[in-house]
């Protein structure tokens, strides 16, 4: 068997692709992405599952990357006893937070949505009423070790959100001065790396 093994799980629009960029990051680990076809936590969490089951069958520790929307379905797996460790980047910690913010930006309701059951928004991401429901009735439990990068001026997750699922359990949180939802310049992803690599450094790649 071999030792160790990292997870990446991309955000919307992302790509297995990315997983790539972890490989210098971890270069005593093999570096997987998981390309998940599915849009709901349901869905996808049983995609994540899944590589997570295959993946422990040839590797003694696995670390877990998720990414916006992608940590958020990693949350809702209940993959944590399998994970040694997780880097959230710019992580979705309250779903239904943004859910309701997104009906208030576009002034639908609560009843309006459960009488509807998807209502199509300007910004063309339509609210569900299944999505909901399913947020509500399965709130986040997670027990791995978990370091989190946020930007300063994330403009989609908010930033008490962050700071109370880091105290909730147990997480370290790092702040990017400056910083947005989406790293993707040479500056934030020097950070990002920096980040990385300074945790891995700090616990002997263990957290």
């Amino acid at each position: 068997m071999k030792k160790d093994c990292v997870l990446y799980v991309h955000g919307k629009g992302g790509s297995a692709d990315e997983s790539g960029h972890y490989i210098p990051l971890f270069p005593n680990a093999d570096v997987f992405g998981l390309d998940y076809k599915a849009d709901t936590p349901w869905d996808v969490g049983e995609e994540i599952r899944t590589a997570v089951k295959n993946l422990r069958k040839s590797y003694q520790t696995l670390t877990l990357v998720g990414n916006s929307v992608g940590a958020y379905f990693c949350l809702c797996a209940g993959i944590g006893s399998h994970v040694g460790k997780a880097y959230f980047i710019s992580p979705v910690v309250d779903m239904e937070r943004l859910i309701r913010g997104m009906m208030a930006q576009s002034s639908v309701t609560e009843a309006r949505l459960q009488a509807e059951g998807v209502v199509p928004t300007a910004s063309g991401e339509p609210l569900s009423w299944e999505y909901l429901t399913y947020v509500r009735a399965h709130p986040v439990r997670w027990n791995a070790p978990t370091c989190i990068l946020y930007g300063e001026n994330d403009a989609l997750i908010p930033r008490d959100a962050v700071e109370a699922f880091a105290k909730k359990h147990g997480a370290a949180l790092t702040v990017m001065p400056g910083g947005e939802h989406w790293f993707h310049t040479d500056g934030q992803l020097r950070f990002l790396d920096a980040w990385i690599r300074q945790n891995e450094e700090q616990n002997g790649g263990s957290l």
